[in-house]
This record gives structure tokens, C-alpha cells and sequence, in this order.
């Protein structure tokens, strides 16, 4: 038999073997909890984050169009086509009152050599995205320049033309997509009236004839039309306001 000293020992020893393997369990425990990884917090609906467009800047169309910016080789328009958009000369097309959308198109077709004109292809080259919409802006808010008819004896077919199209050869009426005023239409159509007859006769020939090509629907309408037609329209529409 084991004497009491012996016997007070071994308990001794069992119960700090007991205390260690506690102790070992609960670390073990411990650390598995801690490995563990947290559950994730439930997600928010995510939105999509759409890059907003670039806002217009008349102030800095108007100054390109009338001082350029000479350290981007940027020419003034305004050289040209007159202050405001104004143009004195047929040579050179009105400008103001222009749908915006309109003028950014052509001049981005000038750049992209989709519309073909040596000057303003030259032109439009220094111009960014942005410099176009901001010189469209401008030109928008400007007072419309108005014009006259010069051929009395034209004006009774341009009118016809222009008011009720030319039936027999499948001609569309004018008015029907630049309004009976020729204002035009915001999102499609451009403004015409007032514009120079000359300028507006040589569109429709170059459309005819396929050099200018960025519009399939007026190269269409423009390849049905005699010059006697397309001079007489174009009259017509230089007086509408």
C-alpha cells in the first residue's frame, strides 16, 4: 500500500496533468475560433457608377470661336464665319443659332474625314470632343441671322418644293423634317432658314453628286433634284425666318 506522502503526490500530479490538458484544449479552441474567418456583413445593393458626360462650357466655345488657342494650333472660327456666327460672305455658311447637337456632328464628321472639306477638315483636327460641344453650345445661343429671297421668279417653285416636296419623282417636302420655318428639328434636323443660298445649292449638289456622303437620307432626296430645283428651293429657304 502506498503511504500518504506517495499517495498526496500522485493526485498532485494528476490534477496539474488535468489542469494542462484544460488549458491545451482551450488554446486549441481559442485558436480555431480565432482562424475562423468572420461571417461577412450582408452586401449592399451595389449601384453602378456611371461616369457622368462632360458639361458644356459656352464661355470657352465662345473664346475658341473667337480667339482660338494658338498653343494647340486651334484657329478662330470667327475669321470666317463672322462674329456670333454671322457670316458676311456665301462662302462661308451662317453659323448661329445652329442646333447644338448638329454643329458637334459636322464638325466631329470634319475630323473623322466623314464629311470632306479641306479648310474645316484642317480645322477640326486640333479640336477635342469637348472644344466641338463647347463651341456648339455657343453658337446655339446666338441670334439667328436672317436673310432674303433674291429670285422673284424662283420663289413660287422653291416654295412649292420646299412646302409640298415634288410628288412625280418622289421628293419629301422640305418642311416635313426643317419645319415649315425652317427651323428645323433639335435632334435631327438642322436649322436652314436665312442661311445663303449659294452655300445651301452647293450642300445639295455635293450631295448628289456623292461628295459629301454624311448624310444618306439627303443624298437620297438631293439625287432626284434638277440645279433649276435645287437653286429655286434654296432661295426660298434663305428668306424663311
Amino acid at each position: 500500500m502506498l503511504q500518504t506522502p506517495q499517495i498526496s503526490k500522485l493526485t498532485s500530479l494528476r490534477a496539474s496533468f488535468a489542469a494542462l490538458t484544460i488549458c491545451a484544449l482551450t488554446g486549441i479552441s481559442g485558436l480555431a475560433i480565432a482562424a475562423d474567418p468572420a461571417p461577412a456583413a450582408p452586401m449592399a445593393d451595389a449601384k453602378a457608377v456611371v461616369p457622368g458626360k462632360p458639361k458644356v462650357d459656352p464661355a470657352a466655345g465662345e473664346t475658341l470661336y473667337s480667339a482660338g488657342d494658338p498653343t494647340r494650333g486651334v484657329v478662330a472660327c470667327i475669321t470666317c464665319h463672322g462674329p456670333k456666327g454671322q457670316s458676311a460672305v456665301s462662302t462661308w455658311p451662317k453659323l448661329s443659332a445652329q442646333h447644338a447637337a448638329y454643329t458637334a456632328k459636322q464638325l466631329r464628321n470634319y475630323k473623322d474625314g466623314t464629311r470632306a472639306n479641306p479648310i474645316m477638315m484642317g480645322m477640326a483636327a486640333t479640336l477635342t470632343e469637348q472644344d466641338m460641344n463647347n463651341i456648339a453650345a455657343f453658337l446655339v445661343k446666338q441670334e439667328p441671322s436672317l436673310g432674303v429671297a433674291q429670285n422673284k421668279d424662283a420663289i413660287t417653285l422653291g416654295q412649292s418644293i420646299y412646302r409640298g416636296g415634288i410628288a412625280a419623282k418622289g421628293v419629301p417636302a422640305c418642311a416635313g423634317c426643317h419645319s415649315p420655318t425652317g427651323a428645323g428639328n433639335p435632334s435631327q434636323y438642322p436649322r436652314l432658314g436665312g442661311q445663303w443660298a449659294d452655300y445651301s445649292s452647293a450642300q445639295l449638289l455635293a450631295f448628289r453628286e456623292g461628295t459629301r456622303k454624311n448624310s444618306s437620307q439627303m443624298t437620297t432626296i438631293a439625287t432626284k433634284l434638277s440645279d433649276q430645283e435645287m437653286k429655286a428651293v434654296s432661295d426660298y429657304i434663305a428668306g424663311l425666318r
